[in-house]
């Protein structure tokens, strides 16, 4: 189970401070698949990443007993002078999993030939998602984070990533963040509403759709009122 518990994170902007998640406390229980749904800028890719690890909460406290994934698809943590080979056998020490076998997989998934012996700087943006993707595969964790869900490559390649993310989710718990609810309730069975730093906690997803649905059409009135003020 993951838990958070009065989580604050805000930033600094030219407008002054922008407080993304205000004070939340939520949890997520073991082996369901949750999504969290919200517009642009909610806080949804910050929620993520504080899950995740990558980044801590100005307040409040992050409680976890599972294995956590960093975001699936996310490749900012590469180093760019290593190879992909050398990136993959440095996180499997990290994780403290089988290093050739983590490596082995990561080529074979990723597609990626001779540029997996090459450093990662003379990637492709799509060539870097292809090892972050396979990366993520290649671990076994109790909980997969998911920023939206990544279309990486060609169609055969996606169709791929989809099968490997199914076969994850059936022994695993995945946790999916997006902006669009059919993606939502195409993988949860769950889901929670960021809106304005605060969320909402739904076990029905339809509950969760309508209640985004309205959040959405108040703020598109209160924009709409701000252009001809």
């Amino acid at each position: 189970m993951i838990e958070l518990r009065n989580v604050t994170k805000a930033y600094p902007t030219r407008r002054g401070v922008n407080v993304v998640l205000n004070n939340i406390s939520v949890q997520f229980p073991e082996l369901a698949n949750v999504g969290v749904v919200g517009r642009n800028g909610a806080g949804k890719s910050t929620l993520l990443r504080i899950l995740s690890g990558a980044e801590k909460p100005d307040g409040g406290t992050v409680r976890h007993n599972s294995r956590v994934s960093w975001p699936i698809g996310f490749a900012g943590g590469f180093s760019a002078s290593l190879t992909g080979k050398e990136n993959s056998r440095f996180v499997a020490r990290i994780y403290g999993a089988d290093i050739h076998t983590v490596s082995q997989f990561a080529y074979e998934f990723s597609e990626l030939g001779e540029y997996f012996d090459m450093p990662v700087r003379t990637y492709s943006s799509g060539m870097r998602a292809r090892l972050a993707f396979a990366l993520s595969m290649a671990i076994d964790f109790d909980v997969y984070l998911v920023d939206e869900v990544t279309a990486v490559g060609d169609s055969s390649f996606q169709r791929k990533c989809r099968q490997a993310f199914a076969d994850r989710r059936n022994r695993s718990s995945v946790i999916i963040v997006s902006h669009d609810m059919r993606t939502i309730r195409s993988y949860c069975q769950s889901c929670l509403v960021l809106t304005h730093g605060s969320v909402r906690q739904f076990d029905s997803i339809d509950a969760a759709g309508q209640f985004y649905e309205a959040c959405n059409n108040v703020q598109f009135s209160v924009e709409r009122g701000a252009q001809h003020a």
